[in-house]
């Protein structure tokens, strides 16, 4: 089955084909020629997913499915959310995401925070949605060299490392990511 994952970041698309196997071609945009930034103008992560999927099926006709995921701390009711890839500006620097969100926490005991991924999966003219959930908190510093955006100061619950001090394998098992791709998967395999 060949499938369009309507992302520009190669981090994700090699998670994915990690994840998918060998039984799914996956295609990203830059394969089908995709190079306009896709617009993502929802207010919730569901929204921004659907979005991104539809843009793709109605522009090239491809099946596909995109996906959005926002990390959202408790302590700054919610953020950073659906902005999370430009919390600290349009540039979309994650190392400047980082600096911010540490800053906010700085006097902040409640360090509780959650990665959600919504995917929205277009098959033909059937959308469907999935999410996955990975709770955990907000570390005081930096530490891993591994994964990308917040990962360096994401630790999953019942962890005693970052995400970014994680392998790709052992991240897959237990991420956000990993979780909504397992309902994904399974929904696909059904669909063979």
């Amino acid at each position: 089955m060949k499938l369009v994952f309507a992302t520009n970041n190669p981090n994700k698309v090699k998670e994915i084909k990690a994840l998918l196997g060998e039984s799914f071609e996956i295609l990203s945009l830059s394969d089908i020629g995709c190079t306009e930034e896709i617009p993502e103008t929802q207010n919730t992560l569901e929204g921004n997913a659907l979005q991104k999927a539809r843009y793709i099926k109605e522009k090239y006709g491809y099946n596909c499915f995109a996906d959005d995921t926002g990390l959202l701390v408790e302590a700054l009711n919610g953020e950073p959310g659906v902005y999370s890839a430009r919390y600290a500006g349009e540039q979309k620097n994650a190392k400047d995401n980082i600096q911010k969100l540490l800053q906010k926490l700085a006097d902040e005991n409640n360090r509780k925070a959650y990665f959600q991924t919504s995917i929205a999966l277009i098959l033909d003219s059937e959308e469907t949605l999935f999410n996955g959930v990975v709770n955990g908190e907000i570390t005081h510093q930096e530490s891993g060299a591994e994964g990308f955006g917040y990962d360096p100061v994401f630790q999953p619950e019942g962890k005693n490392t970052t995400f970014a001090e994680m392998s790709l394998q052992e991240k897959n098992k237990i991420s956000h990511r990993g979780r909504a791709f397992a309902k994904m998967i399974a929904y696909l395999e059904n669909k063979k």
